[in-house]
């Protein structure tokens, strides 16, 4: 067993090194010279994680760190760590802050102060030595011998890079390239690009393509495996408990265990219309009283994809073969409105059904296209109507990463009498010449400066697509865009030729039309 101090003497290097392949080595180094079974913990630690991504325990502890000495003691190990921080987890009911604030005291008891130092970082999922999990992926392929994307598709089947390590440790490229999905660990999910009409679609799909409702709810990944039945969220997180209902159909009409399903969950109003999105995620963060948000908002559940079967794997099968195993896992139940298409006619006239019936629009997916977790690309496409309004810039935020040096997240705003209401952000829709441009612009208007956000005469006009409006609490005017974007820069327009509020509220009432509305 390797101590934990190793650990606190990378970390402490690694903030001192500046160069990216100076850390690669170092972190490649580090893993290597490690005992195989300290791998995994290591790598989860080094990436500021107590526990794996799909595991769904949790410290519930603020970490607070003790002035007293360290007692004397045999060294920490990784495996001492590990088995606190389960024990800190595992510890719930009645006088649990007590006995969690106990098992830290131990922990504390025996650790340096610089290892009290990284544990406080592994608590709160801050290393700050600038190492990213993408940089973790390349010091595993290193030590493993292993191509990077044979490194990068284990990790995106296993959904965990401390198991992706420990594999390919022990097993080396042969073990990664065999590495398959597996029912409990969630996979990121496939996305798409944004198509213009049908047109633009059957030509990227070889004149044929299945065309999908867009619905305009949450994307979920449901696992079942025996009795174990689990959903999670596009970002991964565990939404089980928050979904009964979901869980009831799984058990009762879903056959063919174990399976991994795609799909998306809508919320609807007692006529049966699909209600907006910010209803929806009531019930996602509800964990108490979630029965009695079951009988007020009802779930509906549309299911598009299949990756696994029988625990028979079928991410690299075809999206027409997945569809097949989608069927039958379903007995036809709970799919997704479709029709294959081959003529642009016929794909404009379910474009159009689709938006009659409320939803967003469509999806465009190729037959022959395997699936890709966490991939985008243009074998699944999505169509939807675009609305624009005409919004001006009153402030602006700092940028960070590659976008550091610009003012990139932009405070959109609409027209209220001689004011002007937020109603937005958004750093989406500009080139990087256009955001350096309109930086250099932006300075030239600033009134004042905190730090972080920069704000400005209100001058800039730019149309912005979105896709819905929402009430807000936290903006003036009451009301807030849904996936704001720039779509043009409107120089031929001036600050008083934007929408108003009083526009932006007849939309908002105006989308009720094809939407239920919460009671």
């Amino acid at each position: 067993m390797a101590d934990f101090r190793h650990l606190v003497s990378l970390c402490l290097e690694l903030e001192r090194t500046p160069a990216r392949l100076e850390k690669l080595r170092l972190v490649a180094g580090f893993l290597r010279a490690l005992p195989a079974e300290d791998v995994a913990t290591a790598v989860l630690f080094l990436t500021g994680r107590a526990f794996p991504p799909a595991d769904p325990r949790a410290l519930g502890i603020r970490w607070l760190p003790s002035a007293d000495e360290p007692t004397a003691g045999p060294p920490l190990s990784f495996a001492d760590v590990a088995a606190a921080f389960a024990a800190i987890a595992e510890t719930q009911g009645q006088g649990a802050r007590q006995s969690k604030e106990r098992l830290v005291g131990q922990l504390l008891a025996r650790a340096s102060q610089a290892e009290r130092e990284i544990l406080a970082r592994v608590v709160s999922g801050e290393m700050r030595t600038g190492v990213s999990d993408g940089l973790v992926l390349e010091a595993i392929a290193q030590v493993a011998a292993a191509p990077v994307g044979a490194v990068r598709r284990a990790a995106l089947r296993l959904g965990d890079l401390s198991t992706v390590a420990g594999l390919g440790v022990t097993g080396g490229a042969a073990a990664l390239a065999a590495a398959t999905a597996r029912p409990g660990v969630p996979l990121l999910p496939m996305l798409a690009e944004i198509a213009a009409d049908v047109d633009e679609a059957l030509a990227a799909h070889r004149g044929r393509s299945a065309l999908e409702f867009k619905y305009d709810g949450a994307r979920i990944q449901l696992h079942r495996d025996g009795d174990g039945v689990a959903v999670w969220t596009r970002r991964l997180s565990d939404v089980t408990r928050s979904l009964p209902d979901v869980v009831a159909i799984a058990r009762r009409d879903l056959g063919h265990a174990p399976f991994i399903l795609d799909g998306e969950v809508l919320a609807l109003d007692p006529a049966g219309r699909p209600l907006p999105f910010q209803e929806l995620m009531r019930r996602f963060r509800r964990v108490h009283g979630v029965d009695a948000l079951v009988r007020e908002m009802p779930l509906a559940l549309y299911f598009f994809d299949c990756l696994m079967v029988d625990g028979r794997s079928l991410i690299d099968e075809p999206y027409e073969r997945r569809w097949e195993a989608l069927a039958g896992v379903t007995g036809g139940r709970h799919l997704a409105e479709r029709v294959v298409v081959a003529d642009v006619e016929a794909g404009r006239a379910f474009f159009a059904r689709a938006l009659e019936a409320g939803h967003e629009g469509v999806m465009a997916k190729d037959l022959e296209s395997p699936y890709e977790p966490g991939g985008r690309g243009k074998r699944w496409l999505k169509l939807k109507a675009v609305e624009t309004l005409d919004c001006v810039i009153v402030a602006a935020d700092r940028g960070s990463g590659r976008r550091r040096g610009w003012l990139s997240n932009y405070h959109l705003a609409v027209r209220d009498g001689d004011a002007f209401a937020d109603v937005g952000k958004t750093f989406k829709g500009l080139t990087d010449a256009q955001f350096a441009e309109m930086t250099s612009r932006l300075w030239g208007l600033a009134t004042a400066d905190d730090g972080y956000t920069v704000r400005v005469r209100p001058e800039v006009v730019v149309e912005v697509a979105y896709n819905e409006i929402q009430k807000s609490p936290t903006y003036r005017s009451g009301l807030a865009l849904r996936f704001a974007r720039i779509t043009k820069i409107r120089d031929d327009k001036g600050p008083t030729q934007t929408t108003t509020l009083a526009e932006l509220s007849t939309l908002y009432e105006s989308q009720f039309a094809t939407k239920g509305r919460a009671v």
